[in-house]
């Protein structure tokens, strides 16, 4: 029984050293927070958000001191429940990302925020890489990784963490600090924590001293495993700090606190190839694995028919995909090598080891980039495959486990006839066959008594045959967790099982790590607590919880990420639907703020997400009965758009005005007056705000010379109204530069019918107005077509959300650019660039990210200037429209780590939308405009 007293005891002492902001109590926030991975569902009590080791260790003292036990998360993509607590949840700010590159890319030293890919990303000038590559590497974190002892793909058993953690810094139960890579820290731990020290040293002893218990370490450590603790650091190392390193990796929290990771890195081979085989079935496929074990591969994927079968309606796949039998079998392989002729030759021995097998159907080896990614996305494609096909109300269940590779056949064809005894017809497996290790998807139900004993008996069967009939591991790669916790001494016999509660006991005595993870008495412990699934809008029921989305969100360190946002959404209807309405509103009241206001609604949630779910859609639907009073305003405003722009260029003279007569400050007092009284209805006061847009645009363009060359030119709804801020060194508005670069390439210029009537309908739809929205796109459609002389000519658009929506929205065959994709197509032939030596910041805004314009956007800076600065972790910057005006701490939190990046003597960025360039500008102390300025800037007719 919980002791609720305790437990606010505990807050009122966190008070006094954390940011109570970061201390979350609040119910809704608890149980969004609170969500990760896996099918199981705790809700915290606490949840806290430390940015500093001294705040962990005062944490974990102040849980010590009251008996309160407290989990560890990082990114929440663990599967197997060991991230979920019903104590106190310990997360960790975006300030647990600092990383140092060691002995020329040998090492790296990482803390455990930094995710997966961006460690890879600093390594990758040295050719280097972490060894661990989890598919979810663009999402989860180093601790995260080093605690489960994930691997992946390529990764096998050779190049995982427990292979080449170098040190680690470390903090116990009671709140002491161990840095392994201090020689000074090692002594005094020696001293004072002799405990610890003498008991791993008779751990050890008593282990050696096990012969049988030796040897089934030994055996069972040739397969890849994460069932239970690394038993195998008692026998592979003597020194005990050595020991205890190896001890930490894969112990899920449950010993202690990773706060810092030395790795040894390794290569990563800049020449690569991939080659899909198919054959008739499981066996021969397993027998190829079985020859390809001593062949120059990197990694070996093996999917069952039922898995190639998810997959064969996606787009891309190879035709022979959906003619293929369910006995079919394929293996995805993938050779690495350090220049090409070795690559060539490695290809050709693989094949020549596999000359004596029938191969039905095949992708020979290729190095191609569109065909490689293509073959990969065959394989990454199937978990999220079962997931988009399931049954709503399910969830999705991905198992783990490794056979010896000499019973690899034989363990699939077993567990296949499990399938269909226990009715998983859905079921695919797949995995890294190199090691035996097979991940099985199924689809499964909690919310009646039968379903979960259907699963119960099923999990004892897969048990039963991996652990026992094959001597094989419960869990290769995933780690124990809750889910296979009641199943560790079914695998390690009673002696290794008691040499692990053993390990628990030294280092957590009083049991307060990560309680009934690994270690858990109850035979049923993974049929508690399991997370239901409701039904919550077609939109979202797909949704698997991975958490893939979060790290491009813009509000995720502000509210709620799109997970957190699809499991309120999900608690709000559940309870609508059990009719505990007082309960709902309640908690819709908290969702109208955390899941609607602050969302971005960007879509870049999307494109991370496996199932594709854009949960911004969600977010405007529902946004759509909030302002569907104002439907009147906006009609009347989107059929005098042209009265509308001229109002906003008048209330920006307005500003200017005012500022000019009674001072910056005296204006900012009187808006944020009125934005108190209005209770936040008003819009927020920027010093950055932009003058008025005065140039005579039609004018100008009407002057310009007629030319054979023609383009349409469409200045967005904000580049008309808006100037730029008062301080900018270039002070010509966005409409004049456009007209000065396409002048300077030979352009005629055509301008659209009634061009201040025109819109996109982008303001209309962030707010969830779809019909008034899809009607202004049509009527922009319409005009250009005209312009474009039924689309002859293309069509620059000068701001990349409004080209995105209307590439999005238009049926008409209209070339419509933004201005990256315009300049590199249609205009750098005919202009001569002088390269400005020159350090500047860039923007890639969400919109052009979506277009997979990052690349493109960023070389043509490169083009301007000697060095450009593309800084880390602001996927989009929260503008959102108008909501940097209307919302502005959605902004402040999306661009919070953008003016620590803008380096010394660096005094202006770039992007390619206006209002976000207002945001940019503010938060980083130096003035962003188009990127059509620094083109015009540095470039003449050719």
């Amino acid at each position: 029984m919980k002791n609720k007293a305790h437990y606010h005891q505990l807050i009122e002492v966190l008070k006094s050293q954390i940011a109570e902001e970061r201390i979350i109590t609040q119910e809704a926030k608890r149980l969004a927070y609170g969500t990760d991975a896996s099918f199981y569902r705790l809700i915290p009590e606490a949840v806290l958000r430390l940015n500093s080791l001294e705040e962990v260790v005062f944490a974990i003292k102040s849980c010590e001191k009251l008996s309160l036990p407290f989990t560890f998360r990082a990114a929440g993509t663990s599967l197997s429940g060991q991230a979920v607590s019903d104590s106190v949840l310990i997360t960790l700010t975006d300030d647990w990302r600092k990383h140092q590159i060691l002995d020329e890319g040998e090492k790296i030293r990482l803390q455990p925020g930094v995710i997966g890919a961006d460690a890879n990303k600093y390594l990758a000038p040295f050719q280097r890489k972490i060894g661990p590559d989890p598919a979810s590497i663009n999402t989860c974190k180093i601790g995260g990784i080093a605690a489960n002892n994930a691997s992946g793909m390529c990764c096998g058993t050779a190049q995982n963490s427990y292979q080449t953690v170098d040190n680690m810094k470390v903090v116990f139960a009671d709140g002491y600090i161990l840095d392994t890579s201090d020689k000074k820290s090692v002594e005094t731990f020696k001293q004072h924590r002799s405990d610890i020290v003498n008991g791993l040293q008779t751990l050890r002893n008593e282990t050696l001293a096990n012969q049988a218990l030796h040897e089934r370490i030994k055996y069972k450590y040739r397969l890849k495993n994460t069932t239970g603790y690394s038993l195998n650091a008692l026998v592979d190392y003597e020194d005990p700090i050595d020991i205890l390193k190896h001890l930490f990796i894969g112990s899920e929290g449950t010993l202690g606190f990773i706060a810092e990771i030395t790795y040894n890195t390794v290569i990563e081979h800049t020449h690569k190839a991939s080659a899909l085989l198919v054959f008739s079935d499981i066996e021969q496929a397993s027998q190829a694995v079985t020859r390809l074990k001593q062949s120059p591969v990197a990694a070996v994927e093996m999917m069952d028919g039922r898995a190639m079968r998810s997959v064969a309606d996606k787009a891309g796949m190879p035709d022979f995909i959906k003619s293929l039998d369910l006995e079919a079998a394929a293996l995805l392989i993938e050779s690495h090598a350090s220049h090409h002729k070795a690559l060539q030759h490695q290809c050709g021995q693989v094949m020549e080891m596999l000359k004596d097998f029938k191969i039905i159907e095949s992708v020979p080896f290729t190095s191609d980039a569109n065909t490689v990614s293509t073959l990969w996305g065959i394989r990454k494609g199937m978990f999220p495959a079962v997931g988009a096909v399931r049954e709503v109300g399910t969830t999705v269940i991905i198992e783990d486990v490794a056979f010896p590779i000499e019973n690899l056949a034989n363990g699939i064809r077993d567990l296949q006839q499990l399938f269909d005894k226990y009715q998983y017809q859905e079921a695919i497996i797949f995995g890294h066959a190199l090691e035996g290790n097979l991940h099985f998807v199924f689809t499964q139900g909690f919310e009646q008594p039968e379903e979960i004993e259907r699963y119960g008996a099923f999990m004892d069967e897969v048990a039963d045959l991996v652990a026992v009939k094959y001597q094989g591991s419960l869990k290769a790669e995933h780690g124990t967790g809750r889910n296979m916790a009641p199943y560790v001494e079914l695998e390690w016999g009673k002696e290794g099982y008691a040499l692990m509660q053993k390990i628990k006991a030294l280092f957590d005595p009083n049991g307060l790590l990560n309680p009934g993870v690994i270690i858990n008495d109850d035979p049923k412990a993974h049929l508690n607590n399991l997370k239901l699934m409701p039904a919550a809008d077609d939109l979202v029921d797909r949704c698997i919880e991975c958490g893939f989305c979060e790290p491009v969100c813009p509000s995720r360190t502000l509210t709620l990420s799109p997970r957190q946002r699809i499991v309120l959404y999900r608690e709000l209807q559940h309870r609508r639907k059990q009719g505990a309405l007082d309960s709902a509103d309640e908690l819709n009241k908290v969702f109208e703020y955390q899941g609607l206001d602050t969302c971005a609604a960007t879509g870049l949630c999307a494109d991370r997400c496996p199932v594709g779910i854009n949960t911004g859609d969600l977010v405007k639907k529902l946004r759509s009965a909030k302002y569907e009073k104002f439907t009147p305003i906006a009609l009347w405003t989107s059929e005098h758009f042209a009265a509308t722009t001229a109002m906003t260029r008048s209330a920006l003279k307005l500003n200017k005005v005012a500022t000019n007569i009674l001072g910056e400050k005296s204006v900012k007092s009187i808006v944020d007056g009125t934005r108190k009284l209005t209770r936040g209805k008003t819009p927020v006061w920027l010093a950055e705000m932009p003058l008025s847009n005065g140039y005579p645009l039609a004018k100008a363009a009407g002057d310009l010379p007629q030319r054979e060359k023609k383009v349409v030119y469409m200045p967005s709804c904000a580049s008309r109204s808006m100037g730029q801020q008062s301080d900018a060194a270039d002070q010509r508005p966005l409409t004049e530069v456009t007209l000065s670069i396409l002048n300077k390439a030979g352009y005629e210029v055509v301008l659209p019918d009634e061009l201040n009537q025109q819109c996109c309908g982008m303001p209309y739809d962030s707010k969830g107005m779809n019909d008034i929205a899809k009607d202004k796109a049509h009527q922009l459609e319409e005009v250009l077509w005209k312009a474009t002389q039924y689309g002859q000519y293309p069509v620059l658009m000068d701001t990349s959300p409004c080209a995105k929506r209307s590439l999005e929205l238009f049926s008409k065959p209209l070339k419509v650019y933004e201005p990256t994709g315009f300049v590199s197509q249609y205009l750098l032939e005919h202009l001569s660039i002088t390269p400005k030596q020159e350090t500047v910041m860039l923007h890639v805004t969400c919109s052009s990210r979506r277009m997979g314009l990052t690349n493109a956007m960023t070389n043509l800076a490169k083009a301007c200037v000697n060095t450009v600065i593309v800084p880390e972790h602001i996927e989009c910057c929260g503008w959102a429209g108008d909501k940097g005006f209307t919302t502005p701490e959605l902004n402040a939190a999306a661009v919070h780590p953008l003016k620590e990046q803008v380096p010394e003597g660096c005094t202006r960025g770039f992007s390619d939308s206006r209002t976000c360039e207002i945001g940019l500008s503010h938060h980083s102390g130096i003035t962003y405009q188009s990127i059509l300025y620094l083109v015009d800037e540095v470039s003449r007719p050719r």
